[in-house]
């Protein structure tokens, strides 16, 4: 089966289809670069470059709104401030215009004209001039006569000076108009070619996608038969090794137990006809505890290898026995929890819970470090779970070695349907975590 799935494998129509692709799309992604630069430059010199001549209009027609209110409150009758007294205010203000001016010339936009330039000049020149004589009159004591200039001469210029700059305005407009055409005819252009790069790109990309399709469809096909049929071996594995280890167990119970009982009751009767305090009495008395201590751990072993209890008395019940033989088996000292009224569990679910909780406590004492773990079995919602816990060594990195009997837990959760998490701890450690749903049956 390898060998069929390398000679169908697509790399090399995979990497031609992908070498085509990458330089079409870098092709067209300097092309579009260009558009894209040209589209910023025409942007930056026409579209922010009108902002500003804006900006310094506004700032004109600021500066040109403040003198017509000022001449407006130098024709009041009532205002009591002579005429001279004013030229401070026209000062300051037609120093902010030059300035604004300048600026403004500096940034207009071409389309205007050299005459409408000059023109605007001009009269501010001209205004100006006109301001400076009336304010000359107005400190000769000619008061009358320099009112007279600023209603027939100031008012006026700068009326048509306001009418010259909102006319500017309104140009920008118009240019920021038909900019933002020009924007847009760019825009549509590079919409027309990037449709038909699209258009070509799909067809080259599903081209390239269906054949990786099929190629994967029948790639992942094999591997979910691989994974079915490893999941099946697994499964064969794991019920030879649970046969194999109750047939010795049973072994070990019936055969060596039985031997074992019959020496010692043997040992026994011969103790009882030997003479009161003779040696050889002594010496069958002795020989009897050996085998009874035989014989206990025999039964200790066999229980170990399948406990019989498991199928008498329930998951429950094995594991309070178990929790009683781990000091001695493994030099663990655990501390134990479960629900009081937990319930009993079918035969499968069982036994391999059950091996999941050995082989955990079993790398406890191995790899972990410590003499001392945490064993919590408890069942909430319909779902058995199951946690051993130590504040050993932990899983030694990111990415811990998977041994053997990591695989195999993972592979006996996935059996009953349950899932198993290792998890670091905080203060170092790990915590082994099994969660399986549960099909009951009566109560343990």
């Amino acid at each position: 089966m390898a060998s069929r799935v390398t000679s169908r494998a697509p790399t090399a129509t995979l990497l031609l289809g992908l070498v085509v692709t990458l330089a079409v799309v870098l092709a067209y992604s300097v092309y579009i670069s260009r558009q894209i630069s040209g589209l910023r430059q025409l942007q930056t010199e026409l579209t922010d470059r009108n902002r500003r001549d804006s900006l310094q209009l506004l700032r004109i027609q600021g500066d040109l709104n403040q003198l017509a209110l000022a001449m407006r409150d130098m024709l009041d009758p009532d205002e009591a401030y002579p005429l001279a007294a004013w030229s401070s205010q026209f000062d300051r203000i037609r120093t902010d215009l030059d300035e604004a001016l300048t600026q403004q010339a500096s940034v207009a936009i071409a389309r205007r004209t050299p005459e409408q330039s000059r023109y605007l000049a001009t009269s501010i020149t001209q205004f100006w001039d006109a301001s400076s004589r009336l304010f000359e009159l107005a400190a000769n004591g000619h008061e009358v006569e320099a009112r007279g200039q600023v209603r027939l001469s100031l008012q006026p210029r700068q009326a048509a000076i306001s009418t010259t700059v909102a006319r500017f305005l309104v140009q920008n407009n118009e240019s920021e108009a038909e900019t933002a055409q020009q924007v847009q005819e760019i825009y549509a252009t590079v919409q027309r070619q990037v449709r038909w790069f699209l258009v070509a790109s799909l067809a080259a990309i599903a081209a390239t996608s269906v054949f990786l399709i099929r190629s994967n469809q029948r790639l992942f096909h094999q591997l979910a038969a691989l994974s079915d049929e490893r999941r099946e071996l697994t499964q064969q594995l794991i019920d030879t090794r649970e046969t194999t280890l109750r047939e010795i167990a049973r072994e070990l119970h019936d055969e060596f137990g039985q031997i074992l009982t019959a020496i010692g009751s043997m040992l026994g009767r011969a103790g009882r006809h030997a003479p009161e305090g003779s040696t050889l009495r002594g010496d069958l008395r002795e020989i009897a505890e050996v085998a009874q201590d035989a014989l206990d751990n025999v039964r200790g072993l066999s229980q170990s290898l399948h406990p019989s209890i498991l199928e008498e008395l329930g998951l429950g019940s094995t594991v309070d026995w178990y929790m009683t033989t781990v000091e001695k088996q493994l030099g663990l000292t655990v501390h134990y929890e479960r629900d009081p009224a937990f319930p009993r569990v079918d035969d499968t679910t069982a036994i391999h819970v059950y091996r999941v909780l050995q082989e955990a406590l079993t790398n406890v004492a191995k790899h972990a470090g410590v003499q001392e773990a945490w064993v919590r079995l408890r069942c909430e919602d319909g779902t058995l779970d199951l946690q051993i816990e130590d504040h050993g060594a932990g899983l030694g990195g990111p990415r811990p070695r998977q041994g053997l009997g990591l695989v195999t837990m993972r592979e006996r959760a996935g059996l009953v349907g349950g899932t198993l998490g290792l998890d670091p701890r905080p203060g170092g450690g790990t915590l082994v975590h099994l969660r399986v749903p549960l099909r009951t049956q009566a109560s343990a």
